[in-house]
């Protein structure tokens, strides 16, 4: 019988506590029983080991979920990996996986890349494929997929927004502390500095946006939920600085 868990077999562990709610993590969901199968574990100790990596995540302590006390040295060792490159610590994840089940990379990942020759280019676009992926997987689990302004819960109308902008930081492109999950009208709005979430962690939408509002209702919406607390995540909280990035180019449009 297995023991002690393997580096990457702990790895994997991660990847899958990154793409479900915590709160619905257990045996039988299908994500857990998939890789789980795929490690040669039983879904019930793939699911012991996604509360053992709960148990270091800041934001669910805050919450009073502790996850399970007793954990192993390489789970905080993983978590490490993870924030100290993400872009990195994923696309080798996605590379174990796909050597776990004897596929290529795009195969395993579900990429499809038409026009372009193996080489570099291709690498580079597969790479950009998947972390995208698993930053908007991340993101909006982490909000259990709802929208953290509308409260919207259907995932076919939500997106994950860079808090900072990818082209600004792209060191923590892949990190899910720098996103929120949205839906596409404030994503847009978000993005062209129309609305922003303060170091408070409240929506503040712009008197622009407002005034150009001309139908009553939706400039009434808008009104009661600016200075309104966004809806928080069970983990992955946004990072402090990252909002105050955005908030301060935020102030410096609307002067």
């Amino acid at each position: 019988m297995k023991t002690l868990w393997s580096l990457e077999e702990t790895i994997v562990a991660f990847y899958v506590y990154c793409k479900i709610p915590f709160k619905d993590s257990n045996k039988t969901h299908p994500l857990v029983v998939k890789f789980a199968n795929l490690i040669g574990r039983s879904p019930s100790a793939l699911n012991m080991k996604i509360g053992n990596l709960g148990r270091l995540d800041p934001d669910l302590k805050k919450k009073g979920v502790t996850g399970l006390a007793h954990g192993a040295k390489l789970e905080e060792e993983v978590w490490k990996q993870f924030y100290k490159d993400p872009e990195l610590f994923v696309f080798e994840s996605e590379k174990l996986i796909a050597k776990l089940t004897s596929k290529n990379i795009e195969d395993s990942a579900d990429i499809e890349i038409a026009n372009l020759p193996q080489g570099a280019e291709r690498e580079v676009v597969v790479k950009q494929r998947i972390n995208q992926s698993f930053f908007r997987s991340a993101v909006m689990s982490a909000y259990n997929f709802r929208c953290c302004i509308s409260g919207i819960g259907n995932p076919e109308l939500l997106e994950a927004c860079h808090i900072v902008d990818w082209k600004q930081d792209a060191v923590n492109r892949t990190n899910p502390k720098n996103g929120l999950c949205m839906n596409p009208f404030f994503h847009k709005a978000y993005d062209k500095l129309l609305i922003s979430i303060t170091p408070n962690l409240t929506i503040e939408i712009s008197d622009e946006i407002i005034d150009n509002t001309s139908e009553p209702s939706f400039k009434d919406y808008l009104c009661r939920i600016n200075g309104r607390h966004i809806i928080m995540p069970d983990k992955f909280q946004p990072q402090k600085e990252f909002i105050e990035i955005h908030h301060n180019q935020f102030k410096l449009r609307t002067l």
